[in-house]
């Protein structure tokens, strides 16, 4: 009995036979001395998924044939696929790689509009009348994403967060796992928090303490940011958005406020950053990808280091407010053309897709020390009183014939857990390592910290990261590294400092490792 592949195949005997007349299909074994009767859940093309009186299994369609009113029709079967969750990910981000994906394998996509809040795409193979797949996207938030996939109301999650604690709870009451674990999400492409003021607002930049007593209201005029006497006019995106909880995770509970009441939300964030950008005491909280009419404010501290978001400095999480963009997996099995779809996101292919679109791919990029002139300055300038000059001597002799590369690794407040881009970043880099596309000889994993303690300390736990991070990368990789290729570890702790140690998020910042290739 091959055909069958069950998730509990010591609950098959002699008793399958009894058929349950109301269920809706029967499946027969070829020779028929088996039948499982049940309620289908689904079909993918290749296997059936049935809700039997001894649990959901799963049956290999290649062994049986189907009988009942359910069964699905195995000419002209579409493979479908739903989407539910962040709105610009279903608007933008997916249908790009969409498109992109259906070029590859030489298929039309062509769009509709089902209704005003779902986006629908047939694909087509040329010859053929009937679609090879259906993909829809439903156009909520992150949050109704994951209260649609605890209800079974779609198969995949865009979110612009992680999955809260509570989400993954109902999630495991509902049968449907761990969502946490590795396997069950992935990072597509990546993105970042911008504060956003109108072209004309004097203000040249404003730090991450500041910003979050504006959103709490503590701050309401911009006489306090240096700017005219006038109020502030507060926009955000709608709660429940990715964005919007976004605020909440890294920049109210940080701050220990809570969000002010004068605010006004956006359903669309195209929304929100058309009207900042017509009213020049307005401040509001977008996406990096679609602040282009407005003006993106940096990001400074109280030492003078200034962060502005661009793609390299998303990429190597030095933009402190970056926002990956997630999607949450189901544990069942998905139809082929689905599967094809996943697989093809995580190609270099895909990351030109969605660097076209206007986000941040997750494609590695090489930056030479010298083209660095900011953070060696700052390396000067505010490197703690106890690195000498023969340390930074020694780091730019070190890092001179090497290139930084764009995937660092940063770790989550008070932990030694690396985050969630972080962690992509790894999974990436293992993958880079096996194939060999890297096209390095020698990679360094370089360990940087805050300026909190004694230097030789911070040395030590720099030290101590760019192990776990470089074991963390060898433990991802499943076959093997080429000999070719030399790993090692180095740190310099205190030394190069991205952003200012007087704030939570500054010291977060510097807490890092890079990698470096050559």
């Amino acid at each position: 009995m091959t055909f069958l592949r069950v998730a509990a195949a010591a609950l098959f005997s002699a008793t399958l036979g009894t058929a349950v007349q109301a269920q809706d299909i029967t499946l027969t074994s070829h020779d028929r001395k088996v039948e499982v009767t049940g309620t289908l859940l689904g079909f993918d093309g290749e296997f059936y998924r049935v809700d039997t009186q001894f649990g959901e299994l799963t049956v290999d369609g290649s062994g049986v044939t189907c009988d009942g009113p359910a069964c699905p029709n195995l000419t002209d079967f579409v493979g479908e696929l739903r989407f539910s969750g962040s709105s610009v990910m279903a608007e933008k981000v997916l249908p790009a790689l969409l498109m992109s994906f259906a070029e590859q394998e030489g298929l039309s996509a062509t769009p509709r509009r089902s209704d005003p809040d779902t986006l629908t795409y047939e694909l087509h193979q040329t010859g053929r009348d009937a679609p090879l797949g259906r993909f829809f996207f439903d156009i909520s938030n992150t949050g109704q994403g994951f209260a649609d996939l605890i209800t079974d109301q779609t198969d995949i999650v865009m979110a612009l967060r992680e999955i809260r604690p509570a989400e993954q709870e109902a999630a495991e009451r509902a049968g449907l796992g761990d969502l946490t674990s590795a396997r069950r999400s992935r990072v597509i492409a990546l993105d970042a928090l911008v504060p956003i003021v109108a072209p004309d607002n004097p203000v040249p930049y404003i730090s991450p303490a500041d910003l979050a007593q504006v959103l709490s209201g503590a701050i309401d005029n911009w006489f306090a940011l240096g700017g005219p006497d006038a109020p502030i006019a507060l926009h955000l995106p709608a709660a429940g958005s990715g964005l919007a909880q976004g605020v909440e995770d890294q920049l109210l509970s940080p701050a220990s406020v809570v969000l002010s009441d004068s605010v006004t939300r956006h359903d669309r964030s195209s929304d929100l950053v058309h009207a900042v950008a017509k009213d020049t005491f307005a401040i509001g909280i977008a996406s990096q990808a679609e602040a282009d009419v407005a003006r993106a404010l940096p990001l400074t501290g109280g030492c003078g280091h200034v962060l502005l978001a661009t793609r390299q400095t998303i990429k190597t999480e030095d933009y402190p407010l970056t926002s990956p963009m997630f999607l949450y997996l189901p544990k069942r099995r998905l139809p082929r053309i689905a599967r094809q779809f996943l697989a093809y996101t995580q190609s270099a292919d895909a990351q030109m897709a969605i660097r076209n679109a206007g986000f941040v791919d997750q494609e590695p990029e090489m930056m030479r020390i010298g083209l660095q002139g900011d953070r060696l300055a700052n390396a000067v300038a505010s490197g703690g009183p106890e690195v000498g000059l023969e340390e930074l001597q020694r780091m730019v002799d070190t890092l001179r014939p090497m290139s930084r590369l764009s995937l660092s690794v940063r770790f989550e407040a008070g932990s030694s857990r690396p985050d969630a881009q972080s962690r992509s970043n790894i999974q990436y880099l293992a993958q880079q390592l096996e194939t060999g596309t890297l096209g390095a000889r020698k990679l360094v994993f370089v360990g940087f910290s805050d300026g909190d303690g004694a230097a030789i300390s911070n040395k030590r736990i720099a030290m101590l990261r760019a192990k776990t991070v470089r074991n963390a990368v060898l433990a991802a990789v499943e076959t093997a590294i080429p000999d070719s290729i030399e790993l090692q570890v180095d740190a310099f702790g205190e030394a190069m400092p991205m952003a200012c140690d007087d704030t939570d998020w500054g010291r977060k910042i510097n807490r890092r490792v890079e990698i470096w290739v050559q």
